[in-house]
């Protein structure tokens, strides 16, 4: 593939699931087998056009982050039987995270992506997820966008107005706040732009509890 940008070992000649998990990192996936994981930036089909790492299937996280990500699909599977929880990204390390950053470095997409300089975002300490829900057969729920949707689209503040408009459907709308809704119940918190996106603790407390995944 042309376009991509393979993640090769680290430096210490692991690969990237055997550093995550030489760290205390856990597939979340081998927690809770009713996860599934799509994971968006191992292909080209996202918003960079790039694969930025490769040889990675499952969801890595935090145990604190993967333990809520497991409460919140029993949360759902409470509400919505046969439906699961699939997971976009997970944890990702700062050399991916330099390499998304440079792939849009100078366009408006850089907005959307936590600059490193700066010290990167909660993927970075593997205490963030982008998450969607299947149904039973496998299928993404209608969310209105598709994750990884660049817009106010996707802004979970306006999902109203964009229902009077006619941009998402009601139907979208409730999709979205069954989302919310179970992963509120485990501990995660929105941000405004993304409905997909959610984050276990503060960046604040993430500096002061966590360490960043600077591989």
């Amino acid at each position: 593939m042309s376009s991509a940008i393979i993640m090769s070992p680290t430096v210490s000649g692991q690969t990237l699931e055997e550093s995550f998990r030489s760290r205390g990192y856990v597939d979340v996936t081998e927690m809770c087998p009713d996860i599934s994981v799509s994971l968006m930036y191992a292909r080209d089909d996202n918003f960079t056009g790039k694969v930025m790492y490769d040889g990675i299937n499952g969801a890595w996280l935090h145990p604190d982050a993967a333990k809520a990500v497991v409460k919140a699909q029993e949360e759902l599977a409470k509400l919505m039987p046969g439906c699961h929880l699939l997971i976009k990204d997970a944890a990702r390390p700062m050399s991916v995270q330099r390499k998304m950053f440079n792939a849009v470095k100078g366009t408006s997409k850089a907005n959307y992506v936590a600059n490193p300089a700066k010290g990167g975002g909660l993927h970075n300490y593997g205490l963030a997820v982008d998450i969607t829900i299947t149904d039973s057969n496998g299928n993404e729920l209608d969310m209105g966008t598709p994750v990884d949707h660049l817009g106010v689209e996707a802004n979970i503040d306006r999902e109203e107005q964009l229902v009077r408009r006619g941009v998402i459907s009601e139907n979208a709308r409730q999709n979205r706040l069954l989302l919310r809704r179970v992963m509120k119940h485990a501990g995660f918190s929105t941000i405004r732009t993304e409905w997909w996106h959610f984050n276990i603790v503060s960046k604040a407390r993430a500096r002061e509890k966590y360490k960043l995944l600077d591989f």
